[in-house]
């Protein structure tokens, strides 16, 4: 843009008050003559509406098919564009809701696209990369940038190194030129700008990642038969190589009221699944052969067993309540879990009974439902106790496993998430649901664990194959390289 209308734009920025000259300290910790802060035209619609013209301007060549402002002061600007020329847009939210759909990139998009990513001005180019992560994780291509002003501080050079061109409507020396020109600055003013500008350039400081619930598993995550290889544990070993090997991560959660019903649904939907998840004490037809009827399915359909028992006491407590009792649970599930409250001799006391048949434990980490208490240092306490524990805990029942600060961590750790139903959604009693690809691709987890999407299906067994696809399809997309995600301001 040159002219008289490049003039007047900078002028009634300057006489709002969004464009201030004395000494301010900005977001990146250094100290400007010049303090540039758009949010102001949000009240003058007439100022809006123009500069989103500017930086429509600057991008007449670039090829994109949806757009997206950086949060938040670029959001009112990428929405006047939106309706002044027709173009779709999304929204990155600056962290997910922990309730319905959990998304972070809000808006309807195909996978492949391109996006350009719209902000009002940049200084080293970490507010944009912060937008582009999450795009580029949800599968959208990012290949340029645009802002109403370039500080000329190096966010263009920092941009191109992540492979992202930035154009721009105004240069602040350009913007500095037409104040001095109008009377509006000295050239004294001016000078002190040009000599900030040349002592002050920026670049992508390289600090430790912050994980959040933004961050994908997809460029961390390695392949279920690699991480076999790491297993200390025979049942973790096995599971790993079972999905591997028969392509799924689907697990059933056979919550059926017989023990006949259970039979009934493993034989016919064991193809599709890596681990069957039962309630034993349930069932008011248990018998003492329970656990071999279940055992031969297992062994006929390949997958494993996971009683879902939750053990919560003592360690000598729960070391009688797994070997023990009329249902004898160590002597047929592979797979049992446990809460932490009682701390870490919970584990031990399972440890005792459970390794001498090469049994495998999953910590309650995380749950489903809402209002639920285990997260935030109950979920970091789990991680701890599985780090002290790899000999016997194969894993987590987890919900984001991607936003916890010990993620991915030991890679031979499995991630199983409860609450997925294509779909979404939720039901009466606090249950809340995600889908697969959400839970895989987004949130990292290992397997999905599906009820009521397949019990409650016309055809349970189309039903199953359709979640074993859906997630299998979500863990191999996983696998693909991703730009990286280290970006912070």
């Amino acid at each position: 843009m040159h002219g008289p209308v490049d003039d007047d734009l900078v002028l009634d920025l300057h006489r709002l008050e969004a464009v201030k000259f004395g000494s301010f300290k900005l977001k990146s910790g250094i100290s400007s003559p010049i303090y540039i802060d758009l949010r102001v035209i949000v009240s003058f619609p007439a100022i809006l509406k123009r500069v989103a013209a500017a930086i429509w301007s600057a991008v007449t060549c670039c090829r994109f098919d949806v757009i997206c402002g950086v949060p938040y002061t670029a959001l009112p600007i990428a929405t006047s564009i939106s309706l002044a020329h027709d173009v779709p847009m999304v929204m990155r939210r600056k962290e997910a809701k922990d309730y319905g759909t959990r998304k972070i990139i809000e808006g309807v998009f195909d996978q492949g696209q391109t996006c350009l990513v719209i902000e009002d001005l940049v200084t080293s180019g970490a507010s944009v990369l912060e937008t582009v992560s999450p795009l580029t994780s949800a599968g959208l291509n990012v290949m340029d940038a645009v802002v109403l002003i370039d500080r000329q501080q190096g966010g263009a050079i920092n941009l191109a190194q992540h492979k992202v061109k930035l154009h721009a409507a105004f240069t602040l020396t350009h913007m500095v030129d037409i104040l001095v020109r109008h009377g509006k600055l000295t050239e004294e003013i001016s000078l002190s700008v040009q000599r900030f500008l040349s002592e002050n350039q920026t670049s992508i400081p390289s600090i430790p990642h912050v994980l959040t619930t933004s961050t994908p598993a997809s460029n961390r995550r390695l392949p279920y038969g690699e991480r076999s290889l790491l297993a200390k544990n025979p049942t973790g070993k096995r599971l790993l190589e079972l999905m591997e090997r028969k392509k799924s991560n689907l697990s059933l959660a056979a919550d059926v009221d017989t023990a006949e019903e259970l039979f009934a649904i493993a034989d016919a939907v064991g193809p599709e699944i890596c681990v069957l998840k039962t309630h034993v004490d349930i069932f008011p037809d248990f018998t003492s052969d329970f656990g071999a009827k279940l055992q031969l399915l297992a062994d006929k359909h390949d997958f494993l067993i996971f009683e879902d028992r939750k053990f919560a006491d003592i360690g000598n407590t729960v070391a009688m309540q797994y070997a023990g009792g009329v249902f004898k649970i160590v002597e047929w599930a592979d797979i049992v879990n446990a809460h932490v409250v009682p701390g870490p001799g919970i584990v031990d006391g399972l440890k005792l009974k459970g390794l001498p048949h090469s049994r495998g434990l999953l910590l309650l980490a995380e749950m489903s439902s809402s209002g639920t208490l285990a997260k935030g240092e109950y979920t970091s306490v789990a991680a701890k106790i599985a780090a002290d524990n790899p000999d016997f805990v194969i894993g987590f029942i987890s919900i984001n496993p991607a936003a916890w600060p010990e993620y991915p961590g030991n890679a031979a750790l499995i991630h199983m998430t409860p609450g997925v139903q294509i779909g979404g959604g939720g039901d009466s009693l606090g249950q809340q649901y995600n889908a697969p690809d959400y839970v895989i691709g987004e949130r990292g987890s290992d397997i999905v664990i599906v009820g009521r999407g397949i019990l409650k299906a016309k055809d349970p067994v189309s039903s199953a194959r359709e979640y074993r696809l859906a997630s299998w399809m979500a863990y191999e997309k996983s696998l693909r390289p991703a730009l990286p995600q280290n970006f912070i301001h």
